[in-house]
């Protein structure tokens, strides 16, 4: 199909509202969810970041656990690691870009997950408000707060969002410590977990972080390792020449 035909598709489906066409993942760690059709049609076919999917998978039995997912986008992730965890689990997403938080919502609804808990914000290590960078595309799955370098200018678009601190979310039970930990948050990761080091270090739970930036991977690093955590890189098809920015890593903790 040429890139015409696909810009043409792709609009005729954002036009007649059949982006909403309900379908079902067919392969992955949500196989068998219901989905919308478009975009990101590669979510539902089963395509999309396949080896971080095993990892997910190879989570095992994670019935009854508390999963938190940092950067939820559509909710794929999210809906999978709830579906797996059951009706005693719990599954807190976390995505500020409101387009994206939409669809995810529906997604929820689609699927009848009530023990899939949403928050329209940004985690980080203050509490209040940020920008979100969009460069004029909420539709892409790169928006994100700025990075330690990022010149902000008119061309970053931002919006602003709430940014929230796991910690105190945990300490007002608004939702439970985790067994395990999803984060994908373009280049924020040091700061959103930064933000739950009270957590961390008392209930050391697995984490798997996508990683963005030198300074995310310094700040992560600095976090972690003092807490006992061995890191393993899931081999991505990114393309990134680098050995840990543009992968995910799997951070397992050390037995006491």
């Amino acid at each position: 199909m040429t890139n015409l035909l696909k810009r043409g598709v792709g609009g005729l489906l954002r036009l007649t509202g059949l982006q909403y066409w309900p379908v079902r993942v067919r392969t992955g760690v949500a196989a068998g969810a219901r989905w919308t059709l478009y975009p990101w049609s590669a979510y539902w076919r089963g395509t999309h970041e396949p080896a971080l999917q095993r990892a997910l998978v190879g989570l095992g039995d994670i019935r009854g656990w508390t999963c938190w997912d940092l950067g939820a986008h559509f909710g794929l992730y999210s809906v999978g690691l709830a579906r797996r965890a059951g009706p005693t689990g719990e599954v807190a997403a976390f995505e500020p870009n409101p387009a994206s938080f939409a669809r995810l919502e529906r997604h929820r609804r689609m699927n009848g997950l009530e023990t899939l808990r949403l928050f329209p914000a940004a985690v980080s290590d203050r509490a209040g408000s940020a920008d979100l960078l969009t460069y004029g595309d909420l539709g892409s799955t790169t928006t994100h707060l700025a990075y330690e370098d990022e010149t902000l200018g008119a061309e970053t678009r931002p919006i602003g969002v709430p940014t929230v601190v796991l910690d105190e979310l945990v300490d007002a039970g608004k939702i439970r410590p985790p067994q395990f930990i999803k984060v994908d948050v373009e280049g924020h990761a040091h700061k959103a977990l930064a933000g739950a080091a009270r957590t961390l270090a008392a209930h050391r739970p697995i984490l798997i972080v996508a990683f963005h930036s030198p300074a995310e991977v310094a700040g992560v690093q600095a976090l972690l390792t003092p807490l006992g955590y061995e890191s393993m890189v899931i081999a991505t098809d990114s393309g990134s020449a680098d050995p840990v920015i543009g992968h995910d890593l799997l951070f397992t903790p050390r037995p006491r």
